[in-house]
C-alpha cells in the first residue's frame, strides 16, 4: 500500500500528463517517474533489486525519480556531463513540495563539473556508477571563504566550489549501492605543493547552512582535499562510507564535521594521507567571533589507516567550541596517533566533554597526543590571550600494540589541560621505543589501570582498583533516528 504521500504524489503526476510524465517543452525529454516510498522493514540488505525496482535506506523517500542518461549525460568518462546534473536537479527541485525527487546515476563514468544539490532530494549511485570530478579549475566556481575561518585554508582569499555543493537545504540524501565518487586530485596535488593554485582546492561534498543530511553506501577515492565537509548543519547521519586517498598526500581529510550539531558517523573506513577524522569550529578569531560549536557528535565503528596524521582529530581550528563528542568501537591500523586534540594560543574556544571507548590500536606512534602549539593563524589579527580551555577529556577500555610512544600530551603554560580521565589501558611498545613513554606537561587528571605506568601528573586514582572514566548513558537525539526502508520504480531508457 502506497504512503498517502506517494498516494497524492502519483495522483498529481496523473492529472499532469496522461502517461505519467510531465509535458511541456521543457520537461518534453525528461519523463520524471512516480515512485512508491514504501517503508519496508523486513529487508536490511541496502540497494535490493527486484526486476525495475531497487530498494534502499534513507532518512526520506521519495515520491518521483528521474535517471540521469534522460538528461542526456554520457557516461563515457570523457563527456561533460555538468551541464546534464545541474539541468536533472533543477527539473528535480520543482517536486521539493510534492513529495521529494531521486535522481539515478545508473552504470558507467560520469565526467562532471561542481554541481549543486537541492532540498528534499536523493542522489543515487548504482554499484557501477563512477562520478569522476573534472580536473579543470573552470569547471568550479571561486566562492566565499567561511565567515568563521576569515580566508581560505590553502590560500588568502576565495575558494573552489566543491563537487557537490548545497546551501540552506533541507533533507539532502547522497546514496547508493557503493558507488563511486572519484575526486581525480592528483593536479591539484600537485598544483598546490607547487604554489600554482589562487584559491584554496574544492572538496568533493560541501553542505553548509543545511539541516537533515545522509550521505552513505558509496566509495570516495582521491579528492582534491578533503572529501566530506558539512558546516554549519544539523542532523546529520553519515554511514557505511569507504574513503581512500594516498597515504603520502597531506590535507586529503576523510570527514570533517565543522560547527555542526547532532552528528552521526558509523561503519567507515578511510585511508588518508592526513586525519581520518577532523572536528572542527572555526579558526581563531574568525571562529570566535562566528560562535557556532561542534557538539552532538556519534563517531562509532571505525577503521581508520593514518600513518601521518591521527584517526580522529580535535581541531586544530576550534575556536567556535567542541563539545559532546563520543566515540566507541574504533580500530586504528597504522596510524600516527588514536585521539588528538590540536590546539593553539589565539585560539579560544574549547574542547570539553570528550568520551572515547573500546578502541583498538596496531602499530601507532602515539595513543594519546594533545598539543597547545598547533598550527599557523589567518592573519596577524589574532588575539594571543585567546586562551583555549580543555577539559572533561575521557578514554577507556583500550588496546594498543606495537607502540612508540603512549603519550605526548603538552598543554599550554598558564592554560593547563584539566579534567583528563584514562581507564583501562593497555600499550604493548614496539621494539624501538621512545624513551620517554609518557612526556607530560601542564596537564592535570588521573588513570586507572593503565600500563605502562603514566607520568606523574596523571596519577593512578586508586591503586589495585579500576575506576571507569565517565561516558554519557543519555544518547544523543541523531543516534535514535532510525532510517527508512525505501522502494522506486525506475523506467530503462
Amino acid at each position: 500500500m502506497r504512503t498517502l504521500l506517494s498516494t497524492v504524489g502519483f495522483l498529481l503526476l496523473l492529472l499532469l500528463s496522461q502517461d505519467g510524465s510531465l509535458t511541456g517543452a521543457a520537461d518534453a525529454e525528461h519523463n520524471l517517474v512516480a515512485t512508491d516510498s514504501h517503508t519496508h522493514r523486513h529487508r536490511r540488505h541496502h540497494g535490493h533489486r527486484r526486476g525495475e525496482e531497487f530498494e534502499y535506506s534513507a532518512l526520506s523517500c521519495r515520491a518521483y525519480s528521474a535517471s540521469l542518461d534522460e538528461f542526456g549525460a554520457v557516461g563515457d568518462g570523457v563527456t561533460s556531463n555538468t551541464a546534464a546534473f545541474r539541468d536533472a536537479v533543477s527539473q528535480l527541485s520543482r517536486f521539493a513540495d510534492h513529495g521529494g525527487s531521486l535522481l539515478f546515476v545508473p552504470a558507467g563514468r560520469w565526467l562532471t563539473g561542481s554541481f549543486n544539490l537541492t532540498s528534499h532530494f536523493t542522489l543515487f549511485l548504482h554499484r557501477d556508477a563512477v562520478l569522476l570530478a573534472s580536473q579543470e579549475e573552470s569547471d568550479y566556481e571561486v566562492i566565499e571563504p567561511l565567515p568563521s575561518y576569515g580566508r581560505g585554508r590553502d590560500t588568502d582569499g576565495g575558494r573552489f566550489i566543491s563537487l557537490l555543493f548545497g546551501s540552506n537545504l533541507t533533507d539532502v540524501v547522497i546514496t547508493g549501492e557503493n558507488g563511486t565518487i572519484d575526486g581525480q586530485g592528483e593536479p591539484w596535488w600537485g598544483k598546490f605543493k607547487r604554489g600554482e593554485l589562487k584559491y584554496t582546492r574544492p572538496y568533493l561534498i560541501e553542505i553548509m547552512h543545511s539541516n537533515g543530511i545522509q550521505i552513505s553506501n558509496l566509495t570516495f577515492l582521491n579528492s582534491p582535499s578533503w572529501h566530506i565537509h558539512p558546516v554549519y548543519s544539523s542532523n546529520i547521519v553519515i554511514q557505511g562510507l569507504t574513503i581512500l586517498a594516498p597515504v603520502t598526500v597531506p590535507n586529503t581529510d576523510g570527514i570533517n564535521p565543522d560547527s555542526c550539531t547532532n552528528t552521526r558517523i558509523e561503519d567507515c573506513y578511510i585511508v588518508s594521507g592526513d586525519d581520518c577524522i577532523a572536528v572542527k569550529s572555526g579558526w581563531d578569531q574568525y571562529g570566535i567571533n562566528y560562535g557556532m560549536p561542534t557538539k552532538q557528535l556519534l563517531i562509532r565503528r571505525l577503521t581508520c589507516i593514518s600513518p601521518d596524521s591521527a584517526v580522529i582529530a580535535l581541531g586544530s581550528e576550534m575556536s567556535g567550541g567542541i563539545e559532546d563528542v563520543r566515540a566507541e568501537d574504533i580500530v586504528a591500523i597504522n596510524s600516527e596517533s588514536g585521539i588528538r586534540i590540536k590546539t593553539a594560543v589565539g585560539r579560544g574556544g574549547y574542547v570539553k566533554d570528550v568520551y572515547v571507548r573500546g578502541m583498538t590500536m596496531k602499530t601507532m606512534k602515539y595513543v594519546f597526543w594533545m598539543t597547545g602549539s598547533y598550527g599557523s593563524h589567518p592573519d596577524e589579527h589574532y588575539d594571543p590571550k585567546a586562551l583555549p580551555v580543555i577539559q572533561n577529556i575521557n578514554y577507556q577500555d583500550m588496546v594498543a600494540e606495537n607502540v612508540t610512544m603512549p603519550a605526548q600530551l603538552a598543554g599550554i603554560t598558564g592554560d593547563q589541560f584539566t579534567g583528563i580521565c584514562i581507564s583501562n589501558v593497555t600499550i604493548t611498545l614496539s621494539k624501538k621505543p621512545k624513551k620517554v613513554l609518557w612526556n607530560c606537561t601542564d596537564v592535570s587528571g588521573y588513570t586507572s589501570g593503565v600500563t605502562p605506568e603514566p607520568c606523574q601528573l596523571l596519577p593512578e586514582k586508586q591503586p589495585g582498583t579500576v575506576v571507569p572514566c565517565n561516558f554519557p548513558e543519555i544518547p544523543i537525539p541523531i543516534e535514535e533516528v532510525k532510517l527508512q526502508r525505501c522502494y522506486t520504480r525506475r523506467r530503462h531508457m
